[in-house]
């Protein structure tokens, strides 16, 4: 059930320096909250999660190869580690 929660690591380039501040970036499903993303990240990762904020990136309109579209909204977690504590998505 904790797997199902986090849908995959966000790496972007400002997800990839935050994380050298042990803070790092997830794209989790419309229906988790705080309290399970923190237990999905300390189940999976096996590292203690101090903060976890969470927001609502809203669906946009993109113009791609002269076509109409849209790309999809998502919730994104951004969690942070205990002191000392790492990831590695290797």
């Amino acid at each position: 059930m904790t797997s199902s929660i986090i849908i995959r690591p966000r790496v972007t380039e400002k997800s990839g320096i935050l994380s050298q501040g042990g803070v790092y970036t997830f794209e989790v499903t419309r229906s988790a909250n705080k309290p399970e993303i923190a237990a999905a990240i300390k189940a999976l990762y096996k590292v203690t999660p101090i903060k976890v904020t969470v927001s609502n990136l809203p669906p946009r309109n993109v113009f791609v190869r002269g076509k109409r579209g849209t790309q999809s909204g998502m919730r994104k977690a951004v969690v942070t580690l205990k002191k000392g504590d790492k990831i590695d998505f290797v």
